[in-house]
């Protein structure tokens, strides 16, 4: 009972810690934060958001590029989706809601060897397709999926 009472103690100790740091501001991600492409999730349309992101919006559908999202989503403010791409030399995949008033919605950056995998939820604030992008090589692929929306999640 009384090395339980000196865990939680010390667990509680060290959660504390972190909060008091983070508030302060001294767990702040600043190199992540300074390479936000905030032109870029700013643009009102996926061409211009592509441009300014990825240097071109020339792509081409390819079956190395699979998307997972659901076929009807109950709730727009929390899509999950799952993009895996196949081919060699990801270097990022990009998600795009087309539909949605700032359509550029996640872009994930990856070092030299990983995998082309990521996962997260989106918000749509009606039903379109859902678009990845994966940049390989210096090209552009992409996937695509329609998702129906029942509910609204950017203001809806």
């Amino acid at each position: 009972m009384n090395n339980l009472r000196r865990l939680i103690l010390k667990g509680s100790m060290a959660a504390g810690t972190l909060g008091v740091a983070a508030g302060a501001g001294l767990l702040v991600p600043s190199q992540a934060l300074a390479a936000w492409p905030k032109e870029a999730f700013g643009q009102k349309t996926l061409d211009g958001a592509l441009s300014v992101l990825l240097g071109s919006d020339e792509m081409g559908e390819s079956a190395d590029v699979s998307i997972k999202a659901p076929e009807i989503a109950e709730n727009g403010a929390v899509v999950p989706v799952t993009v895996t791409a196949s081919m060699a030399n990801v270097e990022s995949i990009t998600i795009a809601a087309p539909n949605n008033p700032a359509p550029l919605v996640a872009s994930f950056d990856f070092a030299s060897g990983a995998h082309g995998y990521a996962s997260t939820r989106i918000k749509m604030g009606k039903s379109g397709d859902v678009i990845a992008i994966v940049k390989a090589d210096g090209k552009l692929y992409s996937a695509r999926k329609n998702v129906k929306v029942t509910i609204g999640g950017c203001g809806g």
